[in-house]
């Protein structure tokens, strides 16, 4: 049986040769079948190719948004951290206001020689009473869910002990916070407004500037004395700086004694009524008068190095009833 074949005749218009080529049926259908394998595994590559090309300008565009959104949660993270130390100023601004004016406190001259630690019996988390009041992180799962992996954990069942990832739910829970902290923070700035508006006059006669430039050098409360080496009470703040600075009144008063005492050096004393007395010790130089008037920022004095005192500087006393109480309360703008 004679097989089926197929010649292909390939000839030109110019003179020479005409070539033949002959292929069996079999082949042929080999070759169209082949080719058409080819073609297809073409396109599909084509096709998978454009798909990559696509895909990757797709990852372009998401590597630049993320890449955004980072600055962007950058921006408000550093933000709710500006909003977080304002707090944490006005917390401690309006606590000061608080000690010096005698609002909301029937022993004040004892509770600023203690300080702010708790009273004996009392629960630690009384002191943090304006975060505990916010509300739980339910409140806003329903609202936040759809932006988040996991729900945040819920602060009031004490879920959320340490936060150690910089991510959408953490910052969810810091914002609440804050905004929380804030209402509270408000309310309770008014509030202490209206209070102080009556007390004007007291206002007038509270400490609350620091008395001379320069650095504090020591703090009040124990310390190893410079001349025995002991641990020992110092009863105020020392405020170092060039001889001759200026020392001021920091609220309106009577000078109760101006002169010199044993180990004070040069020494005055301001009579501020309501119980408050100031002392300024260690003076190089003394420019009021016993029963003379003085108002804030009035200045009264130098800084020396007069009685018993290593260096030049300012020995500032704020006595309440007789009781030292840390001058640091008395000073607002620090």
């Amino acid at each position: 049986m004679e097989r089926k074949s197929f010649t292909i005749l390939v000839t030109s218009n110019r003179r020479g040769r005409t070539r033949a080529l002959t292929v069996s049926a079999a082949w042929l259908k080999a070759i169209v079948f082949l080719g058409g394998v080819l073609l297809v595994t073409l396109g599909a590559a084509t096709v998978d190719y454009v798909g990559l090309l696509l895909e990757v300008g797709e990852n372009k565009i998401l590597k630049a948004e993320n890449a955004q959104l980072k600055r962007q949660f950058q921006v408000v993270e550093s933000k709710l951290q500006s909003l977080e130390n304002s707090l944490e100023r006005v917390k401690s601004y309006s606590t000061k206001l608080r000690l010096i004016t005698n609002i909301d406190d029937e022993d004040r001259a004892v509770k600023l020689a203690v300080g702010t630690d708790p009273k004996p019996g009392q629960a630690m988390n009384d002191y943090n009473q304006d975060v505990s009041e916010r509300g739980p992180a339910s409140e806003f799962l329903v609202k936040d869910s759809m932006f988040m992996d996991k729900p945040p954990l819920d602060e009031m069942r004490g879920e959320l002990t340490v936060i150690s990832q910089r991510d959408y739910s953490s910052l969810s829970i810091r914002i609440d916070r804050a905004v929380k902290e804030t209402q509270l923070r408000e309310l309770g700035v008014l509030q202490l407004w209206d209070s102080l508006s009556e007390r004007q006059s007291l206002l007038n006669a509270t400490p609350n500037i620091k008395p001379a430039g320069g650095w504090f050098t020591s703090r009040f409360g124990y310390r190893v004395d410079p001349f025995t080496g002991r641990p020992e009470m110092h009863a105020g703040l020392d405020i170092a700086g060039p001889p001759g600075t200026a020392v001021m009144a920091p609220a309106d008063g009577v000078i109760s004694f101006a002169g010199y005492e044993s180990g004070y050096g040069k020494l005055v004393s301001i009579d501020h009524g309501y119980g408050v007395v100031t002392r300024f010790a260690h003076n190089s130089q003394i420019f009021v008068e016993t029963g003379q008037k003085v108002k804030r920022r009035d200045v009264i004095s130098a800084i020396g190095n007069t009685g018993r005192s290593s260096g030049p500087h300012l020995h500032y006393e704020v006595r309440v009833h007789g009781v030292p109480v840390d001058p640091i309360n008395y000073i607002l703008n620090e």
